[in-house]
């Protein structure tokens, strides 16, 4: 039973792996994709040699976009 179970999580995993390194090759390829982590609103400070960057929309616009495909499939 053990085995079973490890064995799911390792075919699930690499799944995920597979489908997250597949759109790493195609999401360049998209027209205006390249923009997504450079909004308006995302939070930028620059100070010499040091840069820290917060994406803060670019984070709110992904989780309504998870938000609602979860809603959509994992509906009982």
């Amino acid at each position: 039973m053990e085995t079973y179970y490890w064995a799911k999580i390792f075919l699930t995993l690499g799944l995920v792996f597979l489908i997250v390194g597949a759109l790493l090759l195609i999401l360049p390829r998209i027209p205006g994709v390249n923009k997504l982590g450079r909004l308006p609103g995302d939070i930028v400070y620059r100070r010499g040699n040091f840069v820290f960057y917060f994406p803060l929309v670019t984070c709110i616009i992904i989780s309504v976009i998870l938000s609602l495909l979860f809603t959509l499939f994992f509906r009982r």
